[in-house]
């Protein structure tokens, strides 16, 4: 793609995330193409977009707005569940999974996490820390906030679905997948 690019006097590609793993660096050096990224997003839009995508998909915010739309006032199918005394499983506790912690500890629920380097801060917070098996088996909701490396892609396979409870909610706001 980037050799057909060139010739029609593409110079540079801006890309709208954080990782280049998509472009290939080589190819683009050697054809005087320059990359750009976003070197960082605030932890606390990333969280709070996070915890939007919870909020809309528990409580049916897009279908519910569909329906009023039609004029169909009906709460068949539309009543979500309380996200207080729920468990939510946090992938990842760096800044924006700490900040998702803080977030929903607000809601009340119970906090676990699973990250290679467990974070000081998730602890203070009450954040327990388990292994991964653990976190996808008793979470209701599961949150990835993990960097794209060899050991995270791929990490939310057939395997890891089938550790994980029937009716899950899976939001994936991170690099990995």
């Amino acid at each position: 793609m980037l050799r057909d690019l060139r010739p029609l006097g593409t110079r540079l590609i801006a890309l709208r995330c954080a990782g280049f793993n998509n472009v290939d660096l080589a190819v683009a050096h050697e054809l005087g193409i320059t990359v750009v990224r976003v070197p960082a997003y605030s932890p606390y839009a990333v969280a709070e977009h996070t915890v939007g995508l919870i909020l809309a998909l528990n409580r049916k915010i897009h279908r519910a707005y569909a329906r009023v739309r039609e004029g169909n006032f009906a709460l068949d199918g539309l009543l979500g569940f309380d996200l207080c005394h729920r468990t939510i499983g946090i992938v990842g506790t760096g800044k924006i999974g700490i900040i998702v912690a803080q977030i929903m500890r607000g809601f009340g629920c119970h906090l676990l996490a699973y990250d290679v380097l467990p974070n000081a801060a998730g602890t203070k917070l009450g954040v327990q820390y388990v292994p991964l098996e653990e976190l996808y088996a008793k979470s209701d909701i599961v949150t990835l906030h993990a960097p794209l490396t060899p050991e995270t892609y791929h990490m939310i396979d057939a395997s890891a679905l089938d550790q994980m409870q029937p009716g899950v909610m899976l939001i994936n706001a991170s690099r990995a997948h």
